[in-house]
């Protein structure tokens, strides 16, 4: 792989810039896009880890995203900067800022797929599919690609088809759509190797397999076995800057929230903060928000020197993909981050609050998913129903016209439901299922 061709600001489909201003570039364009973009404004009323408490602030996913965001463009500049020395030619045509606005832009976007209820919500999806008797009876009706896109919802796959949907308009560029697919492969991958970290999980869907195709194409991403290819390098990055912030905040919150002890906090940030941490000033510090406040930017800056330099000792590896490992797994805080995890799983991520929400999610995700795919089976063969035709009034016009293009296509129609379901906010989707169900009125 080579960077000229993955620094590409082209658009699928538009090979040359429409509308493009000297003062902002097209990958600051692609920020812009998404920040002010229905699916992104979502995001403040969709579960982070907590429900939103009485008592204090706590992250939603629009928080989180602008946190990642801001993280990715500094490890994207940092990086940048060096790349840029490296190899002189790129200087015609980017700058450091140029591997900032990518990585920044491609995590802002790096939540967009996610469901309701966290990623309880992912589960319940799949769970409709392959455990109840409405969501298996379509079996039959798909092909086994599509079958495992259904059983196996994802986030980040239902993401790269937001960012790639006609209605939303974002038409980003390859760059920022090559380095916000962090799984560069289907659901369906016989091949996979869970060892490699770009395999864990996968980044598209069969509908937007083609898309994915041209975009690798274009940026020239290495085929790999079966139908995988690497990651593109910026990638590995937008990766480091969501581990790093769901590290560090969520143990944040916890505090906030009494799960974890402010003492407990500071030893465990202790491991990441090193000689940095100055206990006798933090006694002085007055107010729990500014010593949090302190240890989180000091731990997010070494965490950033960190995945940086480990960036930048592997480009070459990178570049030629013989390399696949998330930078938080080879730097030298990785044994920190992985107690971090493990007291969070245990104290903040099963904690009651945390439980219940996700058993709402498990209850009223199928519920909807029952009911609306029913919905369009019914728009699909033409039947009429009292219910369904009532039903269908409560889809948007967008749907609905999606699914009458595509008469006799299951798989298409099921998609555009999940979209529906899955890209509803946490309070819309429980008084949707309270009014459907009839609980409330």
């Amino acid at each position: 792989m080579n960077w000229l061709r993955l620094l590409s600001s082209a658009r699928l489909n538009q090979r040359s810039e429409q509308g493009s201003l000297p003062s902002r570039s097209a990958f600051e364009q692609d920020y812009d896009r998404i920040i002010f973009s229905h699916p992104f404004r979502k995001l403040q009323d969709k579960t982070q880890v907590h429900p939103l408490p009485e008592q204090d602030f706590v992250h939603t996913r629009l928080t989180h995203s602008l946190e990642v965001s801001s993280v990715g463009r500094s490890l994207g500049k940092r990086a940048g900067e060096v790349i840029m020395q490296r190899h002189p030619a790129l200087k015609d045509n980017y700058s450091l800022f140029d591997f900032g606005a990518i990585v920044a832009a491609a995590s802002l976007a790096h939540d967009l797929g996610n469901p309701p209820f966290g990623h309880a919500g992912e589960d319940s999806i799949s769970d409709f599919f392959r455990e109840h008797p409405q969501g298996q009876a379509f079996r039959e009706k798909v092909s086994e690609a599509e079958w495992e896109d259904l059983i196996k919802f994802e986030g980040n796959a239902q993401g790269f088809r937001i960012l790639n949907k006609d209605e939303y308009g974002l038409k980003l560029t390859l760059a920022t759509l090559g380095a916000f697919t962090k799984y560069p492969c289907p659901a369906l991958f016989p091949e996979r190797d869970k060892k490699k970290r770009s395999q864990k999980k996968f980044g598209f869907f069969q509908s937007e397999l083609t898309h994915f195709e041209s975009v690798a194409g274009e940026l020239q991403l290495i085929r790999q076995q079966g139908p995988s290819w690497s990651r593109h390098p910026l990638a590995y990055l937008v990766e480091a800057a969501d581990d790093i912030c769901y590290s560090i905040i969520d143990l944040e919150d916890g505090c906030r929230l009494g799960l974890i002890s402010f003492d407990e906090t500071v030893e465990l940030l202790s491991g990441i903060l090193r000689d940095k941490l100055d206990r006798n000033k933090l006694k002085v510090t007055t107010g729990l928000n500014e010593k949090l406040g302190t240890l989180r930017a000091m731990s997010i800056g070494v965490l950033i020197d960190s995945c940086t330099e480990i960036f930048l000792a592997h480009e070459a590896e990178i570049l030629d993909a013989k390399f696949d490992h998330a930078l938080t797994d080879l730097c030298e805080f990785k044994d920190a981050l992985k107690l971090i995890s493990d007291v969070s799983v245990k104290k903040i991520y099963r904690a009651r609050h945390v439980v219940e929400i996700e058993a709402s999610g498990h209850q009223i995700l199928p519920g909807l998913l029952e009911e609306f795919c029913k919905t369009g089976e019914h728009l699909m063969l033409n039947r009429r129903s009292r219910k369904y035709d009532n039903l269908l009034l409560l889809l948007p016009e967008e749907v609905v016209a999606a699914i009458g293009r595509h008469p006799g296509n299951t798989y298409l129609m099921l998609r555009q439901i999940v979209d529906f379901v899955s890209g509803l906010t946490d309070k819309h989707a429980l008084s949707l299922y309270r009014k459907i169900k009839g609980i409330s009125l």
